[in-house]
């Protein structure tokens, strides 16, 4: 495959997940990880920009699963480093034999390395992506969704994803929405050892998972909303990935409509909410030319076709109600 214009074609509307099996593996992040994960990690020190870099730690015996302690409080604690001071803990702890939990989560690749980019690309086209970079020891990342897709490249070590269809969400016991380890709810299901009696329509979820382990130079596409749990499998792990909307970026977030949602519909009383899940059906869900036709064309203000200009005036007046 050319990894140009092939790639481009590839992810044009794509909507479900595929692998591309050594796409990146001219990196030279990749062959600096095969020589050792010292090698890597000074590959990354020699662009790293001077800034702190937010890590997440794990506590002494901790698993890897960065999640939930039975407080339903966060079982890793989250700072800020230097990151020649966070991989100087990383080697002294391999030079002990000492399992760790270090991860370094969504770290923006332009705003804290130099070149980095420029000598690792991946041609996607016309897309704007964010540009980010995972790094860390054996971890163990909970199921959860994205709402802008995404090209993950394992560039160092290994990962095992497993995805499933945006459909399987009841399937996979979420969590709160708004207390979540990295910003998104997550499964509740210990992957490793799904309590069945407390999530028994796991199963229903596990039938239509897909499965695959990433080797260096490999990359997955994961679409918007798929649902992932992911595994770094080696002692130290480093993933690229681009995330890019097809949408313009002007438009709202889902997410934060369904909060308001939440805050505004949901505690109604159930006739109340019957009338609003109609006008939602017919304002957002149908929008046909029923909603339209009957309104002349220059009066349908934010009934037409958003526009920049119609979407910033909205989120303007979205902001005055929402502040008093």
């Amino acid at each position: 495959m050319e990894k140009g214009a092939g790639l481009d074609a590839l992810l044009e509307g794509a909507r479900e997940p595929f692998v591309l099996r050594g796409l990146v593996a001219d990196w030279p992040l990749v062959a600096a990880g095969k020589q050792g994960a010292p090698e890597a990690r000074r590959y990354l020190l020699d662009r790293a920009r001077d800034r702190p870099f937010k890590v997440s730690i794990g506590p002494p015996g901790h698993d890897g699963r960065l999640f939930y302690d039975a407080a339903m409080e966060m079982n890793f604690r989250v700072g800020t480093g230097r990151l020649p001071d966070i991989f100087a803990g990383i080697d002294q702890a391999e030079e002990r034999g000492e399992a760790r939990t270090v991860y370094l989560a969504s770290i923006d690749i332009p705003s804290h390395f130099d070149g980095l980019d420029e000598a690792n690309p991946v041609d996607l086209g016309e897309r704007e992506p964010l540009k980010s970079i995972w790094i860390g020891t054996r971890t163990r990342i909970a199921a959860h969704n994205d709402f802008p897709d995404n090209l993950a490249c394992c560039a160092v070590g290994r990962r095992r994803f497993t995805l499933f269809p945006p459909h399987q969400f009841r399937n996979l016991y979420l969590g709160p929405i708004d207390n979540t380890p990295a910003g998104r709810a997550v499964s509740m299901v210990d992957f490793d050892a799904p309590d069945l009696a407390a999530y028994p329509r796991f199963v229903d979820a596990m039938a239509d998972a897909q499965t695959v382990e990433l080797e260096p130079g490999d990359a997955i596409f994961i679409p918007s909303m798929w649902w992932h749990h992911v595994e770094g499998l080696a002692d130290f792990n480093i993933l690229v990935n681009y995330w890019w909307r097809t949408t313009p970026g002007w438009l709202g977030q889902p997410q934060v409509a369904l909060n308001h949602a939440i805050l505004a519909i949901r505690d109604l009383p159930p006739e109340d909410k019957a009338m609003w899940r109609d006008l939602f059906d017919h304002y957002v869900f149908a929008n046909d030319a029923s909603v339209t036709d009957h309104i002349p064309e220059k009066a349908r203000s934010i009934l037409s076709p958003l526009t920049p200009e119609s979407a910033g005036r909205l989120r303007a007046f979205l902001l005055r109600t929402l502040s008093r």
